[in-house]
């Protein structure tokens, strides 16, 4: 019999809240997390909208002393794992550490620091190039940081598959702990790309919005007038722990981890499959290791981009795996309001689920004012709606036709049929 995995922790940053249930509550509330870009000059580019974390002050959970050292994706994380290690209220220096382990997420990792070390480089020469660069870039920095804080000597190992690369990661977690290769994982992931050089590629690849006037519009999904995403950052991370381990400490639980489904296009770098195909079978693999039936779903937080292919082949996907079923369900992308920080949304958007689920509520898709006649699935347009949610699925589909999708569900006591 498989081993439960069930989310004990949950902690968040976001451009609208660093707070897990502000963060929900203002979401709910459909408020929107976009602005005029802040934290960078934005004036040759074409794209001037980001969802970046303004006034982010480290210092609240990292010492001065260290805040140097650490990339800004890294500071994320930290504190987003504070948060939920903090609300889980587990104590990893009672419990035999090798069983503990780090699987986190990053599509891009340190590129604060690769672009104020270049221009290091270029405007001052080698011997100026910081010697922290490389523990400050490096993908697994965020995994190898968090295992020291903690103490955790478990499984560590970091995801990097773009936009899929947080569910990815919790879909490894959830594996391992399944398999008896350790009993509690932090997982989730972080980014922090909103730099000149991200704004500038996607901007000049055409993905981002160019909605400049309207920031705070200009991320729309599944809407007919969206013309792009809104690149923004953020951390997720959550506390997965094996069900009796979570029981025995007597640990809340926001929810059990019952489906991951992960899959290759193989085909466009950038594009994903018009039909959907390798969407629709991520999904369908999540369902099936979940051992459940497509109507048994009530929600999908869609991976919703609010780019026009994306959307579209999202669309397909879901009718594909749910048939009738697509038109009965909820669904709403929380990118909407939040942008969409490429490798961390998962772990994000993972946690928004969960707080959904507990709250028997929807969360909306704002600024779907005219909806695509192509896209004519329940996306929750503009307002929350109330409804029982029992088992939710989150997607996310990434650059280089990465799919991973995860499944929660609220706790039922199986040996009872409840």
């Amino acid at each position: 019999m498989k081993r439960r995995v069930v989310v004990t922790g949950l902690g968040i940053v976001t451009p609208l809240s660093c707070n897990v249930a502000d963060c929900w509550t203002r979401i709910a509330a459909g408020e929107s997390g976009i602005h005029s870009a802040a934290t960078l000059n934005t004036e040759r580019m074409r794209s001037k909208i980001a969802g970046d974390v303004r006034d982010w002050d480290p210092s609240d959970y990292i010492e001065h002393r260290e805040i140097k050292r650490l990339d800004r994706f890294t500071q994320f994380a930290i504190a987003a794992t504070d948060d939920a290690v903090r609300q889980s209220d587990i104590d990893f220096s009672s419990g035999d550490p090798f069983r503990c382990g780090v699987i986190i997420g990053s599509g891009i990792g340190g590129l604060n620091t690769i672009h104020t070390q270049m221009e290091r480089l270029i405007l001052k020469g080698p011997e100026r190039v910081s010697p922290l660069t490389i523990p400050k870039l490096m993908l697994n920095a965020a995994g190898g940081n968090l295992s020291i804080r903690y103490g955790l000597r478990g499984p560590n190992f970091s995801v990097a598959t773009a936009c899929a690369s947080a569910t990815n990661a919790m879909g490894s977690a959830m594996e391992a702990i399944r398999d008896d290769m350790m009993d509690v994982c932090v997982t989730g992931g972080s980014e922090a790309a909103v730099t000149p050089i991200a704004i500038s590629a996607f901007g000049n690849m055409r993905a981002l919005s160019e909605r400049n006037d309207e920031p705070e519009k200009a991320s729309r999904p599944f809407d007919l007038d969206r013309d792009g995403f809104v690149l923004s950052e953020g951390a997720g991370t959550l506390i997965f722990e094996e069900l009796e381990h979570a029981r025995a400490r007597g640990a809340t639980i926001f929810g059990e981890v019952i489906g991951y489904g992960a899959t290759g296009d193989a085909g466009h770098i950038t594009q994903p499959a018009e039909d959907g195909v390798g969407a629709a079978k991520a999904m369908e693999a999540a369902l099936r290791d979940a051992g459940i039936q497509p109507e048994d779903v009530d929600y999908i937080n869609a991976h919703g981009t609010s780019t026009p292919l994306g959307d579209k082949a999202e669309t397909i996907a879901i009718k594909t795996v749910f048939g009738d079923h697509a038109y009965k369900l909820s669904i709403s992308s929380t990118k909407s309001q939040l942008g969409h920080s490429l490798g961390a949304s998962g772990g994000i958007e993972a946690i928004l689920s969960l707080m959904a689920m507990n709250a028997n509520k929807v969360p909306p898709t704002i600024n779907l004012e005219t909806p695509d006649p192509e896209c004519d699935l329940d996306y929750t347009p503009i307002v929350a709606k109330d409804r029982e949610l029992n088992v939710a699925l989150s997607n996310s589909f990434g650059f280089g036709g990465h799919n991973a999708c995860i499944m929660f569900r609220k706790l039922v006591d199986e040996a009872a049929g409840d």
